[in-house]
């Protein structure tokens, strides 16, 4: 347990100090320009990033104490905060997604081995142990930044993140009525990944590229144009990730 938290820290010190350069070299104009979230400015991603910092922290610090502390106090007011912050000028966003990332870091570095494996909730779902928080930290900070549209993208995520989120993304579209059923076929000989119905059968349909533009292309960052459908059908059209 101690070895994996301590990878994981270190993964997402390095992802958070590559967010960190990117926030800082935005501009006010830039910040108020619409990043590639529908409906959100690049502002509301960086006021989102942070003020997911303070909600995970807050499961953090249930943890360490052995008890249930909500991320937020409610979607209401996660909504809210996301939205007040998101106007604030290019600096102070980027001091708040510092500054929270910091505290997030400073409070990991404190949990010892029994809160790692505290049973911990987020927003949605069930229970999973603390440590499961740094991988959803993780997905966050790597996610996000791509969501930014400023230079970063599916390409520039590491390969053990791409390697370790391909698989979990692809069972999250497995058994899905609403997705079509198709084959996730990573270049490289890699084993691929059935979703979409459980009862769909042997798709003809198989989807094939570079592993983290199939990432993308599932997660709806990356419209899957440079990916490769086998044996000559149209790229399906997938729902939205959950």
């Amino acid at each position: 347990m101690h070895n994996d938290v301590s990878e994981s820290l270190d993964r997402l010190e390095m992802a958070t100090r590559r967010l960190l350069v990117t926030s800082a070299t935005l501009t006010d104009a830039e910040v108020r320009e619409p990043s590639l979230l529908p409906g959100w400015t690049r502002g509301h991603v960086l006021s989102h990033l942070a003020r997911n910092a303070d909600g995970l922290g807050n499961l953090l610090r249930g943890a360490a104490i052995g008890t249930q502390i909500p991320m937020y106090a409610s979607s209401q007011a996660r909504d809210a905060g996301i939205e007040a912050g998101a106007g604030r000028p290019a600096a102070e966003l980027a001091a708040d997604v510092r500054d929270s990332a910091a505290a997030f870091a400073e409070r990991a570095a404190s949990l010892s081995a029994e809160a790692w494996a505290f049973a911990v909730r987020a927003r949605t779902g069930g229970t999973f142990p603390a440590h499961g928080v740094l991988d959803r930290r993780l997905s966050e900070v790597e996610i996000h930044h791509v969501d930014l549209g400023a230079g970063y993208g599916p390409g520039d995520w590491p390969k053990e993140f791409v390697a370790d989120h391909l698989p979990a993304v692809a069972r999250s579209f497995a058994g899905r009525e609403d997705t079509p059923g198709c084959r996730v076929q990573p270049d490289g000989g890699e084993d691929g990944f059935w979703i979409g119905p459980a009862d769909a059968g042997q798709s003809p349909v198989a989807v094939a590229g570079p592993a983290c533009d199939l990432l993308a292309w599932l997660l709806g960052r990356d419209a899957g144009t440079g990916l490769r459908v086998v044996p000559g059908a149209t790229l399906p059209v997938l729902p939205a990730w959950r």
